[in-house]
């Protein structure tokens, strides 16, 4: 089984140009075209948190389904995160992982079954603070090894910027911390804040970050992505 996952922190669907255009980030996820992509900052912030994106695009225009655990009638994602799968992946379940915190942020995860194969994806948002990212960490992981055992793959602006400690070095010693590459600022990255992490089920075939003429203007991040593929059992 070979499946691309993705990571896009889509900054409320406003660009460089200071323009909020939800098509123009449609256009980028298109361009990525991943099996399971995560998405952060899919909603407004303030009143109702109304989704950047409409529902009624991503079910007309794309070829992928939004999981998130209901939050606000108007809201597409779980403060801000959001799962995209594509349509012919069966959804086991799609659950809210809490996390321990001071300002909003939040983790999506779903368990899925494709191909006969089960697998568990975490998409999330984690804090500013560098030890409240590390409790987040240790809180998302436990949710992952609780339960369903399954081949995992986490991901998301993970808002750390030491490139292997801090808390990336707070997952498991069955997890690795993909660097897909400098994500942040899109305009010209430094920062390699957009993590994929993986179970050691996985075998890791590229990794890299998303750069075109509109992802560099969609978002204040660049999307990153990972092929991965799960060996038969």
């Amino acid at each position: 089984m070979r499946l691309t996952f993705a990571s896009y922190n889509i900054h409320k669907g406003i660009g460089l140009d200071r323009k909020r255009d939800p098509d123009r980030i449609v256009s980028v996820l298109r361009e990525i075209d991943a099996d399971v992509i995560a998405l952060q900052e899919v909603d407004r912030r303030f009143g109702s948190r109304e989704a950047v994106i409409p529902r009624q695009t991503i079910d007309d225009h794309t070829p992928w389904r939004t999981l998130a655990p209901p939050m606000l009638p108007a809201s597409m994602g779980w403060h801000g995160n959001a799962l995209l799968v594509r349509r012919d992946m069966d959804v086991q379940s799609v659950q809210a992982v809490p996390l321990p915190t001071l300002e909003p942020r939040g983790a999506v995860c779903a368990d899925l079954a494709i191909e006969g194969r089960l697998l568990r994806v975490v998409g999330m948002h984690l804090d500013l603070s560098g030890l409240r990212r590390r409790h987040q960490v240790r809180a998302v992981c436990d949710h992952v090894e609780s339960g369903l055992r399954a081949p995992a793959v986490l991901m998301g602006d993970l808002n750390e910027w030491s490139t292997r400690g801090g808390a990336l070095s707070a997952f498991g010693d069955a997890l690795r911390v993909l660097a897909p590459g400098r994500s942040f600022p899109s305009r010209r990255p430094v920062a390699q804040l957009d993590r994929i992490v993986v179970s050691d089920e996985w075998e890791v075939e590229e990794t890299g970050v998303h750069h075109s003429p509109l992802s560099a203007v969609g978002s204040d991040h660049l999307p990153v992505w990972a092929k991965l593929r799960l060996p038969k059992i």
